[in-house]
């Protein structure tokens, strides 16, 4: 390898260096990775002072980013890498679109029966939710894991609020379908909100000037053997925002029925409610497992 490098031989002397690679699939990301980073580079004539700030955003996103924040998927998020990826990698026509697991997902999430409270007594207009999971045949998935997480009546996830819910989780829990296929549990209504812009992906959004709201919307994270993996969405249809996803992750195909019910009627499973409240039913499809 050279010492004398120049704009137009250094990129071939770094791709080199992974020649020895024993590792096919790395050394082909790492020596494309190169080109386009350096490709970048000259194309926009980056200067010594931009690339610096550059390693100080990106030394400040690592910074910010905690177990209950990870401000490196929202950036991926904003800069629609997370949808391009979704896109890339699960194009089947046969199971229900999947879009972002976005920054808010935790592991430690309480296990709760079919048809609990799962709002953790926070405040919010009840919600009834009533899903189920079939393979593309329509044939019920038993004993499926359905992770549901999703923001209170004001934005807010149960982790922006950790001293105000004393650390305990909120509005989110592990379920699983029934011999029908089926799962079933009551929260609140959740509402559209902002993607944290205290951090440095903040700075990009006011930068450019983009709108950083998200609509309303229910995560889901589905897992059974034999099946793939599902992360996806449901979406309020008439909801203000969701032509402008400041993540890009709405879609159509994910547009629920949030149904409006007055107090006096009776909610699923034969709950008289004495307040008004919001019903959703939706079926998810899960493909087979690849291979």
């Amino acid at each position: 390898m050279s010492i004398d490098l120049t704009e137009e031989t250094i990129t071939a002397a770094v791709q080199q260096t992974f020649e020895e690679c024993t590792n096919e699939r790395m050394r082909e990301v790492f020596v494309t990775l190169v080109q386009h980073l350096h490709d970048f580079a000259r194309e926009v004539r980056l200067t010594g002072e931009e690339w610096f700030t550059a390693v100080d955003f990106l030394e400040r996103v690592g910074r910010i980013s905690s177990p209950n924040r990870q401000e490196f998927v929202l950036l991926s998020d904003i800069l629609g890498l997370s949808v391009l990826v979704d896109q890339i990698n699960h194009g089947n026509g046969s199971a229900t679109d999947s879009t972002l697991l976005g920054p808010f997902y935790v592991e430690g999430r309480p296990r709760a029966e079919n048809g609990a409270d799962i709002s953790g007594g926070v405040a919010g207009m009840p919600l009834f939710f009533s899903g189920a999971v079939v393979d593309p045949d329509g044939r019920p998935v038993v004993g499926a894991d359905v992770d549901t997480w999703h923001s209170d009546s004001e934005g807010f996830y149960d982790v922006q609020q950790a001293d105000k819910l004393h650390g305990e989780p909120a509005m989110r829990a592990l379920l699983d379908t029934d011999d029908d296929g089926r799962f079933w549990y009551r929260s609140i209504v959740p509402r559209y909100y902002p993607v944290p812009t205290d951090g440095p992906c903040g700075e990009i959004l006011r930068a450019a000037g983009r709108s950083p709201m998200r609509p309303e919307h229910i995560h889901f994270r589905l897992h059974a053997e034999g099946y793939e993996p599902l992360v996806t969405m449901l979406f309020r249809g008439d909801d203000p925002y969701l032509e402008r996803d400041a993540v890009f992750g709405a879609k159509r195909s994910l547009v629920a029925d949030f149904v409006q019910h007055e107090a006096g009627e009776t909610a699923p499973h034969g709950t008289v409610m004495s307040e008004p409240f919001q019903t959703v039913e939706w079926t998810f499809t899960l493909a087979p497992a690849r291979g």
